[in-house]
């Protein structure tokens, strides 16, 4: 790294609006033909950063104003930090926070779970919600109850990760590990280069300070990822809280016998089985049926409110 690039990066760690300043000079210049005077970048930085530069020799004379002392390595290091403040991409991190409530359903989730073992809890919450499901296992035949479950589930769920969700937050993090990791590769590449042409032991030195310095920001960055999973997930315990015991119900109907044992379903491949036969392996017909519908479901559901969970940037 040139004297230039190691002055721009203090000077850029010191300030952070120093990136814009530096911007406009080097517009200015390709402008003016090199040259720079205080009259035109005025109203782009301040007096004391035009004075910083100067005196750290980043501006030297020129014949009429002030020119960059080293163009190359001003715009390598100053193209170096432009692609790296991804990696200081402002993430409101308050946002992604849990409320209260998102605890109370998380917690709630979980107490709902013990019931898939226990039989007298299934009875407890099964019987609950066949007050409002029976009616319609009256109305309809066994596979049309449980598709009309997955169309339920399938609905809410793209409606909580539509509104609990932001895939623009989501693509700050992703950008802001992005640009370190190839920080990170920039200076290892340099380090590279520069033993394979005998740098001196004075820039090797600079060299691991610079990686150890990525290094640190990294540990950062993945420390503070945290909240992309709490965005992934925050979504899902309300999910759970509404599924769980609407799963629980027709867990209750198959395994436990308060549906006729008699009834059958015709599964692709598999052909004529019973609601609690195995297809694949374990997993009985009414769960494979299920999961069929309701991530069929859900992707019609996307398409057509046009929802897009992927993470994009602003």
């Amino acid at each position: 790294m040139t004297r230039t690039a190691e002055k721009i990066d203090a000077l850029v760690r010191e300030d952070g609006s120093m990136e814009d300043a530096l911007e406009a000079i080097r517009e200015t210049a390709d402008g003016n033909g090199g040259e720079v005077e205080w009259a035109d970048v005025k109203d782009d930085l301040t007096s004391g950063q035009w004075g910083r530069l100067i005196e750290k020799g980043v501006l030297v004379d020129g014949e009429e104003g002030f020119v960059i002392a080293d163009r190359e390595a001003f715009d390598e290091a100053l193209d170096s930090d432009l692609e790296a403040a991804g990696a200081d991409v402002d993430i409101d991190e308050d946002a992604a926070k849990w409320s209260q409530w998102d605890k109370m359903a998380a917690v709630a989730a979980v107490m709902l779970m013990p019931a898939y073992w226990f039989s007298s809890l299934r009875e407890t919450i099964g019987g609950a919600l066949n007050v409002f499901l029976g009616p319609l296992e009256a109305a309809l035949p066994f596979y049309g109850v449980i598709l009309s479950v997955a169309l339920l589930t399938g609905l809410y769920s793209t409606l909580l990760q539509a509104n609990l969700m932001n895939p623009e937050r989501m693509a700050k993090y992703q950008e802001r590990m992005k640009a370190v990791q190839e920080k990170r590769s920039e200076v290892q590449e340099k380090k590279k280069e520069a033993k394979e042409r005998g740098a001196s032991e004075d820039e090797l030195e600079r060299i691991d300070e610079e990686m150890q310095q990525v290094q640190e920001e990294q540990m950062e960055a993945m420390a503070e990822n945290v909240g992309m999973f709490k965005e992934q997930f925050r979504p899902m315990v309300w999910i759970m809280l509404l599924t769980i015991p609407l799963f629980l119900w027709m867990f209750w109907k198959v395994r436990d016998g308060n549906i006729d044992g008699s009834m059958t379903v015709i599964m692709p491949i598999a052909g004529e089985l019973r609601w609690d036969s195995g297809v694949i392996g374990p997993i009985e017909a009414w769960i494979v049926w299920y999961f069929l519908c309701s991530l069929g479901f859900t992707q019609l559901l996307r398409k057509s409110l046009n929802i897009d969970m992927t993470p994009s940037g602003t």
